[in-house]
Parts: structure tokens; sequence; C-alpha cells
């Protein structure tokens, strides 16, 4: 039997590159998301691709998941569901909007972790992957929900880390820099696209979904022995945070 990764977020970006990625290179891939119009759209694309409605904010949702793959060989969780919300300054912000990007990007993975970790027990291996972000390591104005959530993954990659010590369990953190994929940017400007496309103006390679699904895949991959604790990944023309190499015509 195949061994299953479960990828949260599934229906758009890294989590539809990193799904497709994982089926192709023979994984039984659960595809959960709350949307299922985009989540049927993915599942034609491989037939190694099985698709769950999945709301991470929901403990029931979650719960029912779990349920669904007792007994199965679960070996890869793919915390990838998260997103921000706004672009305020923390004097501007909404303290619902703090509260929602905490309880998607962070409860949630806690939520998923605490779920599938009894599974790959069962299951004698297992590899958690954590999505979080540049903004993880550094903060930057007018992002302080997504700053301040991103620094939590870190931090549940370490706690967990030092937890499941001894066991066979892999704790890796992925923390991409700029990525363009179609709604990341869009969602955080509230849908205003022209917002959104100055995000990326002037950089003539970004990193794609591709890009990091290429990154987990090539994690999870490794032999059962090495585990990559911490892979920042930033497109060349990106430095830092600040320093981003631009090109206008």
């Amino acid at each position: 039997m195949k061994n299953y990764a479960v990828v949260t977020g599934a229906s758009s970006g890294i989590g539809a590159a990193t799904a497709k990625l994982l089926a192709a290179n023979g994984f039984h891939v659960i595809a959960a998301a709350r949307r299922m119009d985009r989540l049927e759209e993915l599942a034609k694309s491989d037939s190694n691709i099985e698709i769950v409605q999945l709301d991470v904010t929901n403990q029931k949702s979650v719960q029912t998941l779990a349920t669904k793959l007792v007994g199965k060989p679960v070996s890869i969780l793919i915390n990838n569901a998260g997103g921000a919300f706004d672009a305020a300054t923390i004097e501007d912000s909404d303290p619902e909007i703090w509260a929602k990007t905490y309880e998607v990007n962070v409860t949630g993975a806690v939520r998923m972790a605490k779920a599938m970790i009894p599974l790959m027990k069962q299951h004698g291996e297992g590899h958690i992957i954590l999505l979080s972000s540049t903004a993880g390591r550094i903060a930057y104005e007018n992002g302080g929900t997504y700053v301040a959530a991103k620094h939590a993954v870190a931090a549940i990659a370490g706690t967990l880390r030092l937890e499941l010590n001894g066991q066979p369990i892999r704790v890796t953190e992925i923390a991409p820099g700029m990525v363009k994929t179609d709604e990341f940017a869009v969602t955080r400007f509230g849908g205003d696209k022209e917002k959104a496309a100055k995000v990326y103006e002037g950089v003539e390679k970004p990193l794609t979904d591709a890009d990091i699904a290429e990154t987990i895949r090539w994690a999870v991959m490794l032999p059962s022995h090495i585990n990559i604790d911490l892979l920042v990944v930033r497109p060349l023309a990106q430095a830092a945070q600040h320093k981003v190499h631009r090109i206008f015509k």
C-alpha cells in the first residue's frame, strides 16, 4: 500500500502544486481544503489524489478526517493551510483579523499535527512539514498579523522537534520568501489586484508554487534518518525582506 500524504490548503497555490507533485512521485495524496469545486478539478490530474473537504479552523472537521484515516499508512502531513488577510499597521488593524490569521495559520496547524501524530506513530514513521514564511524570521511593517502568525508557526516546528525526539517522526519548517501565486497577495489586499501586482513589480522571476512544491518533495523523499530542520527559500532577486532587485523598463 502506498504511503499517505495529507496536504491541507490543497485547493490552490502551493498546496495544489504539492499535491500534484507528491502524487506523481507515488504517494497516495489526501488533498484537503474547504473548496470542493477546486479539489474536484485537482483530482482529475492524478488518480493518486483523493479529495476531502476540510476546515482547519473547525475541530470537528479535523477529527472527521483523522477518523477516516485510522489504520491507513499516514506518513506525511503538509501543513500548508494559511494566508494573510490584511496589510494594515498595528495601530489601524482589526483585532478580528488578528484572531482569524492566528486561527488559520497557527491553531489550524496545531489541530492537524495533534490529529496526525498518533496515526504516524501507528504507522511507524512520519514527517510533518510546516509552511511558515520569511515573515516568520523577521518583522516588517504593515504585516503584523501575518508576521506574528508565522513566527508562531516557526515556534510550533521547533517545539514539535523537541517533543518528538526519539520518535520516528521528522519535523521540517519551510520558509518561502517572495512567491507569486494566484491568490495570496490578492487575498491580502482584499481583492485589489492592482495592489497585489505591485508586490512583484519589476521582479523578473519570483518563486512559483511549483518551486516550493519541489522543495517539499525533496525534503520528504530524503532518507528517513535525514531531517531538514529549516529551509529558507527565496528567489535570486530577493536578498532579504527589504532588499529586492527590481528592473523597471
